[in-house]
């Protein structure tokens, strides 16, 4: 059974001290992530993936002399003069295709059919394309004319042999998959992507889709209210995580029980993500447990929505207290929880949104000095409209947003017509 903390170290039910600055926080976070191990996996799923290595081509590609068009391969000097009115008989001696080349020599006023991708025949140095030709029995006629190295592929023109190709770091795209086959590799090393442990606490909690239930229900104290409302938190931090590259756990409710909470802290994981309980109410256990059990060095952000955040480490491993309040839950995983996410699958620390710069409309974006904002906005006919910066627990507030504006924690605000760069939730 787990101990509760002693009224001396139990952060419940005294406020927060002091709120640590958004940089102060993102200063500590950077200084304990680390890039995670490597791993090797088939390019069949490597799509997405993260090279955690140089790849050098093994081969020159092409590896040999083709043809890059349709028609058939000649000497040039045997088209010198060729036109429509002047047409050039060639002796058609063979045909060339792709897997299955002509095996001998082209020789003066010889020609050999052949398809786009098949190898030169030896004595070629040209193809002349199939719509400059007209062929009659075993005779080709040139009706234009060709020269030297004309629609023929060299070796190793597009990729030569050792030349590094992608550079570790390199988030690898499906066309860079053809690639890495071309050049050698059925394999890749890539960045392990980080497990990431959900757990979503309160009592009042239903799993996600369940209709709420509202009512009284008997007990051995007697009538009692309930409220129980579904999860929202678990679906859309599992969505996140997955979208900066971890692997989520399927999110587990938790009850408002410290033993229990400080078990699924302990699950093994890269990264634990604790939604709810992360404030200093009576039933916020994991604030406390993690000051017990492990270091608790940030509790409590000078940012709004997402106040109650913090951030410590549990037998070696990240753990970040998240707002139960939906919107506070979104902002403090993109500050704080995706950033390290992302570092330690060995994607960029910044956020994967896309941004743009536009003028406020006619109504001013209010704010606080001293604390970050992260505004709620639309973007309308080019211009930005706030649609909140409180409202914690107002989720719909952010699908009918386009995006979010910060609002830097030295500034008063911004009045309508200043230019403010939004952060758009739509790629």
């Amino acid at each position: 059974m787990t101990d509760l903390p002693s009224m001396a170290d139990d952060v419940r039910m005294r406020g927060f001290a002091r709120r640590t600055p958004v940089a102060d926080a993102l200063q500590w976070l950077d200084q304990q992530v680390r890039l995670l191990p490597a791993e090797t996996v088939s390019l069949y799923s490597a799509a997405g993936r993260v090279l955690a290595a140089d790849c050098a081509s093994k081969v020159n590609v092409p590896p040999f002399v083709r043809a890059m068009m349709d028609g058939f391969a000649v000497r040039a000097a045997d088209t010198l003069g060729a036109a429509a009115f002047r047409r050039i008989p060639l002796k058609v001696i063979g045909t060339s295709m792709p897997g299955r080349g002509f095996q001998g020599s082209v020789g003066p006023g010889q020609a050999v059919r052949i398809m786009t991708g098949a190898p030169l025949p030896d004595g070629a140095d040209a193809v002349l394309p199939a719509e400059f030709t007209e062929a009659q029995a075993e005779l080709v006629y040139a009706l234009g004319e060709v020269s030297p190295l004309k629609h023929v592929g060299r070796v190793g023109e597009d990729i030569a042999a050792e030349a590094t190709v992608f550079t570790a770091g390199r988030v690898l795209r499906p066309q860079d998959l053809g690639v890495l086959s071309l050049i050698g590799f059925a394999q890749v090393s890539v960045v392990r992507q980080p497990r990431v442990r959900i757990v979503v606490t309160g009592n009042e909690l239903l799993p996600a889709g369940c209709l709420p239930e509202l009512g009284t229900s008997e007990s051995a104290q007697g009538e009692t209210s309930r409220y129980k409302i579904p999860d929202a938190n678990g679906p859309m931090l599992a969505a996140l995580v997955g979208r900066d590259g971890g692997i989520p756990t399927q999110p587990e409710i938790v009850p408002d029980d410290p033993n229990a909470i400080l078990a699924a802290m302990r699950t093994e994981a890269d990264v634990v993500l604790v939604s709810g309980g992360s404030s200093v109410g009576l039933e916020d256990h994991a604030a406390a447990l993690l000051a017990q059990h492990g270091q608790l060095p940030i509790h409590g952000v000078a940012m709004r929505p997402s106040s109650p955040t913090g951030m410590g480490l549990l037998d070696g491993r990240l753990v970040f207290l998240l707002p139960g309040n939906p919107v506070s839950c979104l902002a403090a995983y993109d500050f704080f929880a995706g950033r390290a996410i992302r570092r330690m699958g060995g994607r960029s620390a910044d956020w994967p949104y896309r941004r743009i710069v536009a003028p406020l409309g006619r109504q001013k974006l209010v704010s606080v000095v001293g604390r970050l904002d992260y505004a709620r906005v639309r973007v309308i006919a080019g211009h930005v409209y706030p649609l909140a910066i409180g409202g914690a627990s107002i989720l719909s507030s952010t699908t009918r947003a386009d995006g979010f504006v910060i609002v830097p924690e030295d500034s008063e605000g911004y009045a309508p017509g200043t230019n403010v760069e939004v952060f758009l939730y739509d790629a």
